[in-house]
């Protein structure tokens, strides 16, 4: 379980999100929603062990979570293969061709990282999960670049992660088709935060 209590976060010094609770239950999903701004990939970041919180308490996060930024996290010079290959040493996992066969990269196993489209790096950022054997995947924006056949799979993926116990915080605008509960993160903004503008558009 991953529990957070009375969160309070900054942004360049700026406060942005104030007294944020949740829950996150072992076979469970969470969506976090809100506006452009708001702080999700702030309290991402921060659950992430990233950046400090200002205040509060999180429990249950050590050497627990996966984290999906951004970012997709690959290394241009190794192959599909050779990138989970090196994850999958990092976390002291197995599951790499179960990883590709999931995220449909079968094909494209010996191809440069480089060469990939942005759907297929994206694809393989998202493979990385699957070999981290880690219960918590903290997702921000997954199903940027993808096409939706890909969001299927994607989607197929989190059912199978949340069918074996595992749970999902997930950052998204898009319905991914399965259960999961919704934080609005709206309610927790910081009332210095308000009307932070074009600086809180790149920091969402």
């Amino acid at each position: 379980m991953l529990q957070g209590a009375d969160l309070t976060l900054s942004r360049g010094g700026i406060p942005v999100l104030s007294g944020v609770n949740f829950t996150l239950q072992a076979g469970h999903a969470l969506i976090l929603r809100g506006p452009n701004g708001i702080g999700k990939t702030t309290l991402l970041r921060a659950i992430a062990g990233l950046q400090p919180f200002d205040a509060g308490t999180l429990t249950g996060a050590e050497d627990q979570i996966a984290y999906g930024a951004h970012a997709d996290g690959v290394k241009a010079t190794l192959s599909v293969h050779e990138n989970l290959t090196f994850w999958a040493a990092c976390f002291g996992s197995k599951g790499v061709d179960r990883a590709m066969s999931a995220m449909n990269l079968d094909a494209l196993s010996d191809r440069r990282a480089a060469n990939l489209s942005a759907g297929q790096k994206r694809r393989l950022g998202l493979a990385r999960l699957l070999v981290s054997d880690r219960p918590i995947w903290i997702l921000d924006e997954p199903t940027i670049s993808l096409d939706s056949a890909s969001v299927m799979l994607f989607a197929q993926a989190i059912r199978g992660h949340l069918g074996q116990g595992g749970s999902a915080l997930i950052a998204t605008h898009i319905d991914l088709g399965f259960a999961a509960e919704v934080l609005d993160l709206s309610q927790f903004r910081a009332k210095s935060s308000t009307g932070a503008g074009a600086f809180d558009e790149a920091f969402s």
